[in-house]
Order: C-alpha cells, then sequence, then structure tokens
C-alpha cells in the first residue's frame, strides 16, 4: 500500500466518550471521518466544526440494514476507508444472579454482533482496495472478569477472540487489524446504567456496596492523553494486534496471567492424568 498523507476513519460510537475523542482528533490533524452515532442530532455539530472532511451517519451497530447502509455511503463519499474502528459498546452493571436475560442479549447485540455486523460490511470494500486497518475498543477486562461487570466482561472477551480470528483471516489481504484495550477513563462510559443497580438480591447489598467504593476511588485517566497514541498505531507500518492503553493495565494482567499459569502447573499432573 501507498502510505497516504491523510487517512480515511469509519468510527462507530462518535458521539461521545473515546469515540468522540478521537473523531475530533483525527479530524484536527486533517484526516477524513465517517462519524456514525445512533442519533445525528448526537453528532450535528462536527458538521459546522469541520465541513468536508466530516460525514454524519444515523447508524444503531445493532441494525443490519443501517450498517450496510452507513459502510456503503461513507466508502462512495471518500473513495476509500483506510481504518474502520469499531467503538459502540456499553456495560451491564449486575451481579451474574441479578441481571435479566433482556438486558444481557441486548449488550452481546451491541458489544459483539453489532461490530461483526460492521466487519462483514466493510471487509469486502477493504478487501478490493488491498489494504485497511481494523481496529475495536476492548478493554483491560477483555482479559480478566471481576464481580459486577462479568457479563461486560464476558462481551469483551467475546470481541478480543473475534478480532484475533479476524487477524489471522485477512492478514493475506493486507488488512491489519489491532483490539485496543483501555483502562479507566474519566468518560461518561456507563453513566445512566446505575438506575437498577440496587434492585436486585439483597444478599449482594455489601459487596455491591463495595464495588461503588471501588469505582469511585479507581484512578482514571485524561482522555485527551489518548489520541496520540492512537494515531502511532494506526500510522505503524506494523500495528500490534493488542495494544494497551493507560498505565495500569499491565500489572494487572500479568498478575492474573501468572495466577492462571500458576494453577494450571498446580494441577498439570492430574491434567496428565486424564490424557
Amino acid at each position: 500500500m501507498t502510505q497516504q498523507t491523510s487517512k480515511v476513519w469509519f468510527i462507530t460510537g462518535a458521539s461521545r466518550g473515546l469515540g468522540r475523542m478521537w473523531t475530533e482528533a483525527a479530524l484536527k490533524r486533517g484526516d477524513r471521518v465517517a462519524a456514525s452515532a445512533r442519533t445525528l442530532d448526537s453528532i450535528a455539530a462536527l458538521n459546522d466544526k469541520y465541513e468536508g472532511q466530516v460525514l454524519t451517519l444515523e447508524m444503531d451497530v445493532t441494525n443490519p440494514a443501517q450498517v450496510k447502509d452507513a459502510v456503503t455511503k461513507a466508502h462512495a463519499h471518500f473513495g476509500r476507508l483506510d481504518i474502520v474502528l469499531n467503538n459502540a459498546g456499553y456495560p451491564v452493571i449486575s451481579t451474574i444472579e441479578d441481571a435479566n436475560p433482556e438486558d444481557i442479549r441486548a449488550l452481546y447485540e451491541t458489544n459483539v454482533i453489532g461490530p461483526v455486523t460492521v466487519i462483514q460490511a466493510a471487509l469486502p470494500l477493504l478487501r478490493q482496495q488491498g489494504y485497511g486497518h481494523i481496529l475495536g475498543t476492548s478493554s483491560s477486562l477483555g482479559h480478566l472478569s471481576i464481580p459486577i461487570l462479568g457479563y461486560y466482561c464476558s462481551s469483551k472477551w467475546a470481541f478480543e477472540a473475534v478480532y484475533e480470528s479476524l487477524a489471522a483471516e485477512v492478514a493475506q489481504f493486507g488488512i491489519n487489524v489491532t483490539i485496543i484495550e483501555p483502562g479507566a477513563y474519566a468518560t461518561e462510559f456507563g453513566s445512566g446504567e446505575l438506575s437498577s443497580f440496587f434492585n436486585g438480591l439483597d444478599v449482594y447489598k455489601n459487596l455491591k456496596e463495595q464495588f461503588m467504593e471501588g469505582m469511585k476511588e479507581m484512578p482514571r485517566g485524561n482522555p485527551a492523553a489518548t489520541p496520540q497514541a492512537i494515531f502511532k498505531i494506526v500510522d505503524a507500518e506494523n500495528p500490534p494486534l493488542r495494544f494497551n492503553l493507560g498505565s495500569y493495565n499491565l500489572a494487572d494482567l500479568k498478575a492474573a496471567y501468572a495466577s492462571r499459569i500458576a494453577t494450571w502447573e498446580a494441577w498439570d499432573e492430574i491434567s496428565r492424568s486424564a490424557q
């Protein structure tokens, strides 16, 4: 691929949080962006600030027809897509026992099936180009799970598995794949999801209170510090499959994997006996 002087992005979940931060940062550096969100009103201001550089699209990732239409329009409008960034997602904040099936299904529709729908819509275009970079916003919780966020963690584990397989499948077409794994950041992520948090079983009341206290005390990164790191990834000749975003992830991940390896090794003799 010939290095482009500027890049064309397709970004989901561009209305707020890291998605909005990265959308505006890409536009400020001179790139062009197809920015999508569930409502056009939430991203309409981008047209005033970046006329000619941005295409705003109303798109719900759980609506396959909307996704196909938005990706097709973006490609036709800009003539190519260099970067496809699956950023839309949200958490279900609940114990495993308290959550209702409808909320779990909706979470997976947005966090797993939605990104797959975007990928499937974009891949024929990227293959035809002979290049492209598919990114996805996962989480440091894509490798470990914690109480109260178990369903959200599980959606990110699934997301990571999809992206890892995808990377091996599309490398032959000159397409790169990167999973972005943010730690905690000071964004609106998760806001509005706590209204029924304490309506579940009383036996989890203390655990939920501890979770809320931990959330309040958790150090959070500055979203404005992230764009330059993302640009280094998309501008790299050989971008990584996985990229930790923030200062605290690596230590937690090392501890989690060390614990798993220690457990597997402790039980290895019995494991081998079952061969």
